[in-house]
């Protein structure tokens, strides 16, 4: 199988460029870079900060073990009382993925994690913004094949948002679907 770098140099560069008229392959919309983050705010709410700390500590693993980089913890920015939240509590985790390992969750996720969703059609052109970016939402984690689902015990969703140079939400598809993204036909 051909990796997606192979693929974007070899025939995505050639179909952008009939397709839109690049004159220069360095024009040719490229993928930059992918941010996956999670949030755990229902995770831990009501719980105390050492059982917080044991559900940080699963979440920031199962990150390490899917995306193969260890991740970033977010912190609130300000005490919300109402959401029972005190500045400077962690409440997610991000992830920026530039170079190979970029590549390989990609990989990852378009030729196995997704076709191996239940009723996965598709992902919807709306998905992508109008700047070309591509942002999908997992419910579970454990549709990852690194993680064994019997030893999880907090399942938690993440969002995945692959950044791309493309000035138009035209040019953000048409790169997808020539990477083989399954984007629907519908839009």
């Amino acid at each position: 199988m051909i990796g997606l770098k192979e693929k974007y140099n070899k025939e995505v560069v050639l179909g952008m460029q009939e397709k839109f008229g690049y004159k220069n392959n360095m024009a040719v919309p490229k993928i930059e870079k992918v941010i996956v983050n999670t949030g755990f705010g229902r995770l831990i709410s009501g719980k105390s900060s050492k059982d917080s700390e044991k559900i940080y500590k699963e979440i920031l693993d199962a990150l390490v073990l899917i995306v193969g980089q260890k991740p970033v913890l977010t912190k609130s920015k300000k005490s919300i009382s109402g959401f029972k939240l005190r500045e400077g509590t962690p409440i997610g985790a991000k992830i920026t993925l530039r170079g190979q390992k970029m590549y390989d969750l990609l990989e990852r996720l378009v030729f196995i994690v997704l076709p191996r969703t239940r009723d996965f059609a598709g992902l919807e052109p709306s998905s992508v913004d109008k700047e070309g970016n591509l942002t999908i939402g997992i419910k579970e984690h454990i549709i990852f094949p690194e993680i064994s689902p019997e030893k999880v015990r907090k399942i938690f969703g993440l969002e995945i948002t692959v950044v791309n140079s493309a000035k138009t939400k035209e040019q953000g598809l048409e790169l997808f679907r020539l990477l083989g993204f399954p984007i629907k036909k519908n839009g």
